[in-house]
């Protein structure tokens, strides 16, 4: 196709981001950011990632005299409706330099590598345990039949004294407890 002068041309749109619009909310300080939420690793490049949406943002301003977050927006592109995020042209203020933010960043990722999870050990069994864990495999199906028969006519006097009605007057107010357990049925449909 070739081009002629009545073909429309695009408006050359603008390279920077410029507006004398700064947020009402408080200035963020670098030194109050986690130093991985911030990289100068190309100081006119420079991003931050923003405490409300979670975004990286770009820092506008670099070379004049007012640095702020570029307005953006919160969300996925092309996803769902373009809303405007509430820290959008938020002032930053440049309170550590470079170095200190390269030496808090060292000491961020050698903190990180020093919390990484080892091999889990097995403990060490007590010798109690040792026992009690031997005998528990050498036991039989005879042995805890055993055990059982030993302990139900304890558990039937518990029973047997758990229905008994206690001595002297019965409540003056309310129904009569029950002695048997109620099952109530659910009714057919």
């Amino acid at each position: 196709m070739t081009i002629t002068s009545a073909m429309p041309k695009a408006k050359e749109r603008k390279k920077r981001t410029r507006t004398k619009r700064v947020s009402s909310l408080p200035a963020i300080k670098l030194s109050q950011l986690p130093p991985s939420h911030i990289d100068l690793r190309q100081p006119l490049k420079a991003v931050l990632v923003c405490e409300h949406c979670k975004t990286w943002c770009p820092i506008t301003g670099m070379q004049g005299k007012v640095q702020k977050l570029v307005p953006h927006h919160t969300g996925k592109a092309d996803v769902a409706d373009a809303v405007r995020c509430r820290g959008s042209n938020r002032l930053v203020q440049f309170d550590m330099t470079i170095p200190q933010w390269r030496q808090a960043l060292t000491d961020a990722v050698k903190g990180a590598s020093s919390r990484q999870a080892t091999a889990v050990l097995p403990k060490a069994f007590s010798p109690q345990t040792d026992r009690t864990l031997r005998a528990r495999a050498e036991r039989t199906l005879v042995g805890r039949v055993a055990d059982w028969d030993a302990v139900l006519p304890r558990v039937a006097d518990a029973d047997k004294n758990r229905r008994a009605v206690p001595a002297g007057d019965a409540p003056t107010e309310g129904p009569a407890v029950p002695l048997t357990t109620l099952h109530p049925k659910r009714p057919e449909r």
